[in-house]
């Protein structure tokens, strides 16, 4: 480990949020592709039709996106230099899977704009941050 900064205390605090914001993707992929016949049924008919279009390498987009945003915050915690391109590989899945939704459905038009877009644009922006932040941790030598 030599070589290394020694990185500041709000840097772990901020590695921990973004360690606990990818343990919360994967949990929600999980619980998502995990719904029983009676979860689905409770959901509106729109996005039962929403989730039966889903084309398989959609679903597997959903995945990559969440795992390597678990995988990329590990390597944070631990100073790992590959923390920067595995979120760089997690940002690309994430437009893959909202540009999917956005262009090849009619999400936005029946849910409305505010209310489709909201969160998909707060979690692009988490994957620039992540990005951001792993890019500003090398360059002062915090990971590596």
């Amino acid at each position: 480990m030599a070589g290394r900064a020694r990185a500041p205390r709000w840097f772990w605090g901020v590695a921990a949020l973004i360690l606990a914001w990818g343990a919360v993707g994967v949990f929600m992929f999980y619980t998502d592709r995990t719904m029983d016949e009676a979860a689905v049924a409770r959901l509106s008919a729109y996005d039962r039709a929403l989730r039966a279009s889903q084309p398989f390498w959609q679903v597997w987009a959903y995945g990559v996106a969440v795992w390597t945003g678990l995988i990329g915050g590990v390597a944070l915690v631990v100073r790992s230099r590959h923390a920067h391109p595995i979120f760089v590989v997690s940002l690309v899945a994430v437009v893959v899977v909202f540009g999917w939704a956005f262009v090849a459905t009619d999400l936005i038009a029946v849910k409305g704009a505010w209310t489709a877009t909201a969160f998909p644009i707060f979690i692009a922006a988490v994957a620039v941050f992540r990005i951001w932040f792993a890019d500003h941790a090398q360059k002062r030598g915090w990971i590596g």
